[in-house]
């Protein structure tokens, strides 16, 4: 009985042995994903850890409807930022966008806060505080969508063009709701 089971694992062995292997570079082609599905999730991870020190200030200084869409972005970047990274890991790619600027410049480089803007905005108190978080709010939103729209012009990876849509449409809301409270000054 042991040496029929020996045979049968060895002739299994031998079988798998000749299957034929895939041709050269067809993992390649097979990838899920192509170069503007990593840059996209890259610069969008990089644009959510700047968003999120705003939201976080706006969260709990601003007035009304901007500390509830603060709040808003926070959650949504929250689940965001897991599926994103999961994916990135997934594809053994890294989580971050090469930091030369030169590396960016076709598409307008990194879409990056300034480290005197999040000072700024520490600084200021009241309304000042509020138009300035407006601001940095709106501006930063348009980049994602800018960033969005890049996936979806693009992208190979089916679910990262579907969150990029999502993206889009649930900042062009946000982005509407803080220009009326910015209009009303």
């Amino acid at each position: 009985m042991a040496s029929r089971l020996i045979r049968l694992v060895l002739l299994v062995a031998l079988v798998a042995g000749c299957a034929k292997q895939p041709a050269a570079g067809t993992a390649e082609r097979a990838r899920p994903f192509n170069a503007v599905d990593v840059m996209f999730l890259q610069m969008a991870l990089a644009q959510i850890a700047d968003g999120s020190q705003v939201a976080e200030l706006a969260e709990t200084r601003a007035g009304g409807e901007t500390a509830t869409i603060a709040s808003e972005l926070k959650k949504q970047w929250s689940v965001e930022d897991g599926t994103m990274r999961r994916w990135l890991l997934g594809w053994q790619q890294p989580l971050t966008a090469d930091p030369d600027r030169a590396a960016h410049a076709g598409h307008g480089e990194l879409h990056r806060s300034r480290p005197q803007d999040l000072e700024e905005l520490r600084a200021t108190r009241g309304r000042a505080f509020d138009r300035t978080a407006v601001s940095l709010l709106l501006g930063h939103l348009g980049n994602c969508v800018e960033t969005s729209r890049m996936e979806q012009a693009g992208g190979a990876y089916p679910p990262a063009r579907t969150l990029a849509e999502s993206m889009t449409t649930g900042h062009r809301d946000q982005i509407a709701r803080l220009l009326r409270i910015a209009a009303l000054g």
